[in-house]
């Protein structure tokens, strides 16, 4: 089967496709029509009978990336050996800060509303959270409970 590399070409850039892309058909009977197919209409000719065709494009498939996203979600394959860039890259300063503050500030509230501590030791905490006083809710619970500073004690 002769290589058709001429037909190819035109081919391609008629369909507006890589030459890889390009489909001609294997058929020994038609071998000797696209042989003498070499201006561009008759290779227009063969595109409309069929015997020249686009192959569909080709994807990268996702199926892995998506194994491996749904392992990082519940915190696999995040080893020391997978990370680049410093840790306040990965997760910055403040976005630790907040997400600090908001668990510290959500205690308090919910210590206030069930009467473990009154008013003025929750605006006391509370100004200390701000202040950054506090490393953890652990840390938080340590404070009050050295401090005494539940009610009823």
């Amino acid at each position: 089967m002769p290589g058709f590399t001429t037909q190819r070409r035109l081919a391609a850039s008629d369909m507006g496709i890589g030459e890889s892309r390009v489909w001609i058909n294997p058929d020994p009977e038609v071998a000797g029509e696209l042989t003498d197919a070499i201006t561009l209409e008759d290779i227009r000719a063969q595109i409309k009978a069929g015997n020249i065709k686009a192959k569909p494009k080709k994807g990268n498939s996702r199926s892995r990336i998506r194994i491996r996203a749904a392992k990082r979600a519940y915190g696999h394959c995040k080893g020391p050996g997978h990370r680049k860039g410093a840790k306040g890259a990965r997760t910055p300063r403040k976005e630790q800060w907040m997400t600090k503050i908001r668990a510290l500030r959500k205690r308090l509230k919910e210590l206030r509303e069930g009467g473990q501590i009154d008013r003025r030791s929750y605006r006391l905490l509370y100004r200390k959270s701000k202040g950054g006083e506090y490393r953890s809710l652990a840390h938080l619970s340590a404070y009050i409970k050295a401090k005494g500073l539940t009610r009823g004690e």
